[in-house]
C-alpha cells in the first residue's frame, strides 16, 4: 500500500458532498487526501473475510467490489459498489466486530483506504471530512431505503429495467450470476428477462 500524488478523481468525490464550493476548506481537503493510502486489490482478492474486522473504510477509484454473504452455503450478493462509490463493512469497521460480509474484488480494483484511527482522526478535527461524511450516510440511507422497497414492490422485470436506467455500468461490467444475486432473481430467470428487455 501506499500514498498516491494523483488524487483528483478522489478530490473530485469529496467535493461533490461539500456543500457550496468550500474554497474556504481546500487545506481540510488535502489533509483528508494525507490521512488515505492507495491499496490495490487483484482480481478475487478480499478486502475483508466473513467473521473478521473490516480494517478499512475506501474509496474505489477504479474497479467493482462484490458485497456477499453465504447463506447454507450459497453466496448471495448483498451490494455491488462500483467506481466513484466508497466501501466498507461499516459496522465491522466503526465497532471492531466480526464483519457479517465479505467485500471482493470482481475485477482489478484501486482504493483509497484509511483505517479506524485516521477515520475518527478527520471526524474530529476536519471540517469538510464531517461534511462529506453526513451527507455522504444521509444518501446512502435514502438508497438503501429505496432498493428494500423496489424488493417487495417491484416484479423481476422492473427491478431489472430500473437498473438498466439508473446504473447501466452495473450491466456492463458486473458478470450475469452476480446480478441476478443482488435484484434477488435466478440467473435463468435473469438470463430470459435481459433477451426480452434490451
Amino acid at each position: 500500500m501506499k500514498n498516491q500524488n494523483n488524487s483528483t478523481i478522489f478530490l473530485k468525490y469529496l467535493h461533490q458532498y461539500v456543500e457550496g464550493n468550500a474554497t474556504y476548506l481546500e487545506q481540510e481537503f488535502l489533509e483528508i487526501i494525507a490521512k488515505f493510502s492507495v491499496l490495490t486489490l487483484k482480481k478475487n482478492q478480499l478486502l475483508v473475510d466473513e467473521n473478521q474486522v473490516c480494517p478499512y473504510f475506501g474509496f474505489i477509484e477504479s474497479g467493482v467490489l462484490q458485497h456477499a454473504i453465504l447463506v447454507d452455503d450459497d453466496e448471495k450478493t448483498t451490494y455491488l459498489a462500483l467506481r466513484n462509490s466508497v466501501t466498507s463493512s461499516l459496522n465491522s469497521f466503526l465497532n471492531k466486530v466480526p464483519s457479517r460480509k465479505s467485500i471482493k474484488a470482481l475485477v482489478d480494483c484501486q482504493l483509497w483506504v484509511i483505517n479506524l484511527k485516521g477515520f475518527k482522526d478527520l471526524l474530529a478535527n476536519n471540517e469538510a471530512f464531517r461534511q462529506f461524511y453526513y451527507n455522504l450516510i444521509e444518501k446512502q440511507i435514502i438508497l438503501i431505503d429505496e432498493y428494500r422497497i423496489d424488493l417487495l414492490t417491484l416484479t423481476p422485470e422492473e427491478r431489472y429495467t430500473k437498473l438498466l436506467q439508473t446504473e447501466p455500468k452495473l450491466l456492463q461490467e458486473v458478470p450475469l450470476h452476480y446480478l441476478a444475486s443482488f435484484l434477488g432473481i435466478s440467473t435463468r430467470h435473469m438470463s430470459r428477462i435481459r433477451k426480452n428487455i434490451k
